[in-house]
């Protein structure tokens, strides 16, 4: 099992014309500093949300857990620029990617 702390992160609904449900995973990014490269990660699919003070826990299909701080939900420029890659060629395959607004209750969504 991993665990990530990502510096920023979002929440992505992904829907298929499939007739599937739908499935929610965090979209990771971490900004490289001066010597550093950004870097993102996207989780396999949660399947279980916490909240323990300010931070939202997201448990992901394979076991790995993304402690998200409250605060940070945004992605950084590197990040929107590799969403805007994977959403086109979703759409493309009947796929949809939606962006979840923050004030979303990340508690009350039935993931499973």
């Amino acid at each position: 099992m991993s665990t990530y702390n990502p510096d920023s992160w979002i929440v992505i609904k992904i829907t298929s014309n499939k007739g599937t449900p739908p499935c929610h995973k965090v979209f990771a990014t971490w900004n490289g500093g001066y010597a550093g490269a950004d870097k993102w990660k996207l989780n396999s699919g949660i399947i279980k949300a916490s909240l323990v003070e300010n931070i939202y826990s997201f448990e992901g299909s394979s076991g790995s857990v993304y402690h998200c701080h409250k605060d940070c939900y945004r992605t950084n420029l590197y990040g929107t620029g590799i969403l805007h890659n994977l959403i086109g060629p979703a759409e493309a395959q009947g796929v949809t990617i939606e962006i979840l607004p923050e004030q979303t209750n990340w508690l009350g969504i039935n993931y499973e």
